[in-house]
């Protein structure tokens, strides 16, 4: 009997590991859900705020892709939960089935001990089996032999105990995941709902697109050629800054110093370095903010036929919102650049971040900044109401994706 229990505990063992596997899993899964809903209430509150924003139809399309994307991911991962709650109460269904058979055959075990201790438990049949021993160890072994067994019979009454308490523990955990996956379900079921209205609410606007398509596109190239004109006086006014930086550091009287990488003090190599090694750890250039334009190049996601490049992202955030360092460094310049709102340059080593469009600046050249420090206030456009901050990093002359730098961008 004793193997038999033995094995019981083993598989009862054995069968706990996968659910500890999937209650991890279910723990990760449930920090990703939560994840999308703060990102889609930071979209709501960034891109949908009034409805009295004079927003343009392709600017509507290009917000509303953003919110079913991630509404989208949202139902993915929730669907994950539900799927992964459905194997986690299958699993513990059959423990549930293989505990109350364990419990059965010690029930069964413990009364028939019970009957037989009935029946022999008169004092005058214990001291019957004493005396009727043939010599005093055999006495002596007699007398071990009841108390093992009066021992044995009160850690039966244990174990069954310890296994209906297990049993209903493991019930009123099923019960727990049950009312878990019910709620999942009904938010995805909301959450479906939702999208449906914002796939029709998009497919309309996006026909209404179509109908005037050469004229979207047409202002979509005129806004990507007046970008790639602002990237390309960034760049001049990177490589000038480098050979001022390079010629002042040389004690030069004329700028013939290269304009294609810093020359490095050990101070400078330091902050390099320091900066390099919190690749993907930088704060976000402003404390509350998303990207609605990624790095690189990409085709228009209504415009095939059109194609968008970008050496930095473009970050929406609130009105009024204040633009802040990433990482310690100087203030290498501040510029008004031509057809575009004020931007600012950090340097860190051989880096440099930019922070463009900005409607007032608080540094000046030279000025030395620490992490968070701000920098100045992102403009606010007056008809649309939204605040985008155009954000860049550079290593020397070469572009680099922010998405890469920065935590969670």
């Amino acid at each position: 009997m004793r193997k038999h229990l033995l094995l019981g505990i083993v598989l009862l063992l054995l069968a706990s590991f996968p659910v500890m596997a999937q209650s991890k899993k279910q723990q990760e899964l449930e920090a990703k859900r939560q994840a999308l809903m703060e990102e889609i209430e930071k979209i709501n509150s960034l891109l949908f705020k009034t409805k009295g924003e004079k927003k343009s139809v392709l600017a509507e399309v290009e917000d509303l892709d953003q919110r079913i994307v991630t509404r989208e991911n949202l139902i993915r991962v929730t669907n994950q939960q539900a799927n992964l709650l459905t194997r986690e109460i299958n699993s513990n269904l059959t423990t549930i089935d293989q505990l109350k058979n364990e419990l059965e055959v010690l029930k069964k075990d413990y009364a028939s001990m019970i009957k037989k201790s009935y029946q022999s438990k008169s004092n005058q049949s214990r001291i019957m089996f004493l005396l009727s021993s043939e010599d005093f160890l055999q006495a002596y072994k007699r007398i071990q032999y009841m108390k093992q067994y009066t021992r044995f019979r009160k850690k039966q009454g244990l174990e069954i105990s310890a296994k209906t308490e297990e049993l209903q523990k493991l019930n009123e955990t099923l019960i727990q995941q049950k009312k878990d996956k019910q709620k999942l379900v009904e938010v995805n079921r909301k959450e479906k709902e939702q999208l449906d209205v914002e796939k029709k609410s998009q497919q309309a606007l996006i026909a209404s697109l179509k109908k005037e398509e050469g004229k979207f596109a047409t202002q979509i190239r005129e806004k990507q050629k007046e970008a790639t004109r602002i990237e390309k006086e960034i760049d001049a006014l990177i490589k000038a800054a480098i050979a001022e930086a390079n010629k002042k550091a040389s004690g030069a009287t004329k700028i013939t110093a290269s304009t294609t990488s810093f020359d490095l003090t050990p101070e400078a190599k330091a902050l390099a370095a320091d900066f390099k090694n919190n690749k993907g750890k930088l704060i976000w250039p402003v404390e509350k903010g998303r990207v609605i334009t990624p790095y690189g190049k990409r085709q228009h996601p209504q415009f095939p036929n059109v194609t968008q490049d970008h050496n930095g992202v473009e970050i929406i955030t609130e009105g009024g919102s204040k633009a802040r360092a990433v990482f310690n460094g100087e203030v290498l310049q501040v510029q008004q650049l031509k057809g575009a709102n004020k931007a600012v340059y950090i340097r860190h080593g051989n880096y440099i971040t930019i922070y463009n469009n900005l409607a007032t600046v608080s540094v000046k050249k030279g000025d030395k900044v620490k992490t968070k420090d701000e920098i100045g206030t992102v403009f606010t456009h007056p008809n649309t109401g939204r605040a985008v901050l155009k954000f860049f990093v550079y290593q020397n002359t070469q572009k680099m994706n922010p998405a890469d730098w920065v935590y969670k961008m």
